[in-house]
């Protein structure tokens, strides 16, 4: 990762990387450990999102095993689970390309803004029904779905307008800040959200959730617009939305160094990334748990998921060992996960994996960016939500029915060896194209750091 000047100014070029890792240059003799660790923060209208998003997130993992627990106490059903998670993330499956196009186009602080509100809506229509004792299954079902809607179109736009509030020389260190702002949020969400649930009901969890969306709001709208890094970007003409999508997927699926990223997350995502199917499943049906388990084994792996991110917003570049090391790690230990039938071996376990989880994942996200032009990052971070979220409904549909058919401990086995294959085939295609991967990042650290 790179530090630049606090204004965003010229920078010289990156020297190129070694072993097609992306390297940058090194951090001034001065700057210690931990404020290279938290340099984002020091850009204020990050700072701001970053306390706001932080309290905002806490809420969402609250809702996030409520609703879980909601639909297994209306119906005591692994499919249901399934059905409901598939209905939260279609809309993104469905629409979150067409959102990353209109990423690129529109004044991104606003349209997050209306985004979270919707969110927020639905959070305390949630709370209302459950309250008035008159929640049914399929208002689950419907209100899923309007979070899906407002996450579809959310999710991409965040993601674009991290540059803009910390500049390009920073924009590493705030993608893994990022990532342990939201496993931090896992650890502590979850882990409230299970003692909430048992004392006074999922009511009060969703309640809470609507609540914490206030201060990420009002975070957005205290920001100082002529702060915000946006640079002049220039076209030959008019394009249609239509052309503008083919742009970015065609450039994601086109250049060697995006491509081994999609094909690493496209099985990671689809088979692994089902923890908010599985844990619930895992907690009831093989450890034999309630709310208060499910809530301290979702924060088990957000504490591994924290301290890795920790530890990669410390380095200065994202290495191809470290995305190896932590796809073949998550894949590994997600299997062991689906041996387990105690509590206290699954507790380390998922600490185990949300190490190996963020660093995969955190890692892949910032090759990812760092290897997308500013003008179409946009559309190929829509892609990159596309795999990792809107694969969702296809993994929640398929862990619910192996789950009901074969067991949960099958189910999480089979996702395992599916997440391996992923790997396998990622591995492959380096071996054969090392050389245009290690370019084509090369030729995207030159552009990111110049001014």
């Amino acid at each position: 990762m790179e530090t630049p000047p606090a204004s965003g100014g010229a920078r010289s070029p990156a020297p190129a990387a070694a072993a097609g890792d992306v390297e940058a240059p090194a951090p001034p003799p001065e700057a210690t450990r931990l404020s290279q660790t938290f340099r984002a923060l020091r850009h204020r209208n990050y700072r701001l999102y970053y306390i706001g998003q932080s309290i905002s997130l806490s809420g969402t993992w609250m809702q996030t095993i409520a609703q879980s627990w909601l639909v297994i106490q209306l119906t005591d059903s692994k499919a249901a689970l399934g059905t409901v998670i598939t209905l939260q993330f279609l809309p993104i499956t469905l629409f979150v390309l067409v959102a990353g196009v209109i990423a690129d186009r529109v004044p991104k602080r606003a349209f997050i803004v209306g985004t979270m509100s919707l969110a927020a809506v639905q959070a305390l229509l949630l709370s209302i029904l459950v309250w008035s004792g008159q929640v049914q299954l399929w208002h689950v079902y419907v209100l899923a779905a309007m979070l899906g809607l407002a996450n579809a179109f959310e999710q991409p736009t965040r993601q674009a307008f991290v540059v803009e509030m910390v500049g390009k020389g920073d924009l590493l260190n705030a993608i893994a800040l990022n990532s342990g702002m939201f496993n931090g949020a896992r650890l502590v969400g979850p882990a409230i959200g299970g003692v909430v649930i048992a004392l006074f009901g999922v009511k009060i969890a969703f309640l809470f959730n609507a609540i914490s969306f206030l201060p990420v709001i009002a975070s957005l709208l205290m920001m100082d617009p002529k702060r915000f890094h946006v640079e002049d970007r220039q076209q030959a003409g008019p394009i249609s939305p239509l052309a503008e999508l083919k742009e970015g997927i065609s450039f994601a699926l086109r250049t060697p160094a995006t491509l081994l990223i999609v094909i690493l997350i496209a099985t990671l995502g689809t088979f692994g990334y089902n923890f908010i199917v599985v844990l619930p499943l895992l907690a009831k049906y093989v450890l034999n748990g309630g709310a208060e388990e499910l809530g301290f084994l979702t924060a088990a792996l957000g504490l591994g998921a924290l301290i890795s991110a920790l530890l990669l917003a410390s380095r200065q570049s994202p290495t191809r060992f470290m995305l190896f090391l932590g796809a073949f790690a998550f894949a590994a230990l997600l299997a062991t996960v689906a041996v387990s039938q105690w509590f206290l071996l699954s507790l380390p376990l998922l600490f185990l994996l949300g190490l190996a989880n963020t660093a995969f994942a955190a890692t892949a996200n910032t090759s990812l960016q760092v290897a997308t032009p500013d003008h179409l990052r946009g559309r190929v971070m829509s892609l990159w939500m596309l795999l990792v979220a809107g694969s969702t409904p296809i993994g929640a549909v398929m862990t619910g029915f192996l789950a009901e058919h074969l067991g949960v401990r099958e189910a999480i086995g089979i996702n395992a060896g599916a997440c391996m294959l992923g790997v396998t085939l990622g591995l492959l295609y380096y071996a054969t194209h090392h050389r245009q991967v290690a370019q084509t990042a090369d030729a995207s650290v030159l552009r990111t750091v110049e001014a």
